[in-house]
């Protein structure tokens, strides 16, 4: 089934196009592929990144927070690099580009999604205590993207690199990866992000 990508919010998406217009932020970005591109540059894929806020032991729907969106950047049908956004005072702001090995990583997962005979809505999720980046394929399409609670039944895709003993790119029930991740997290509020 197709996944239900969520819209990002107009600020977000203008300040992504403003930065791709300006030389000196394409320029300055440390973004080798980026500074490279001939051509035109598009915000694709829109994706709300949440980050795990905490794990505890036995709570049956952990809680995570919405701290940006990203946005594929194509040259043609090529992913180049990724746009950030993030939630400020005064509404959603530029943050920075980059490249690296989540590009890729996230393309493929969205296409093995796409393949589900479940619809998803999909996001990306940061679990700074494994360095892992997930795409986070949650249940409920019609859901608000910026909504933070995990259900057992969403799906948790590990985006490559993933910390050792969690396979990339295999899908994972909430209620099966859950645990795994209990076990190699300690309790309290986690911060940083992987990417």
């Amino acid at each position: 089934m197709p996944l239900h990508v969520p819209q990002a919010p107009a600020p977000a998406l203008r300040s992504v196009l403003t930065a791709l217009g300006s030389p000196t932020a394409v320029r300055e970005a440390r973004t080798p592929a980026l500074r490279s591109v001939q051509g035109p540059l598009s915000p694709e894929l829109p994706l709300p990144v949440h980050v795990l806020n905490r794990i505890t032991p036995n709570e049956p729907a952990p809680r995570t927070r919405l701290t940006g969106w990203r946005f594929m950047i194509r040259s043609g049908d090529q992913a180049v690099a990724a746009a950030e956004t993030m939630l400020t005072a005064d509404g959603w702001a530029f943050s920075h580009f980059f490249e690296g090995p989540y590009i890729a990583s996230t393309e493929l997962a969205v296409r093995q999604a796409e393949a589900a005979p479940a619809a998803y809505q999909p996001r990306l999720l940061s679990i700074p205590g494994l360095y892992m980046l997930t795409l986070w394929l949650h249940g409920d399409t019609e859901a608000d993207p910026a909504g933070g609670t995990l259900a057992p039944t969403d799906v948790l895709v590990p985006l490559a690199p993933a910390p050792p003993g969690i396979a990339a790119h295999r899908p994972h029930a909430v209620a099966d990866l859950l645990p795994v991740m209990t076990l190699r997290i300690p309790p309290g509020p986690l911060l940083g992000s992987p990417a």
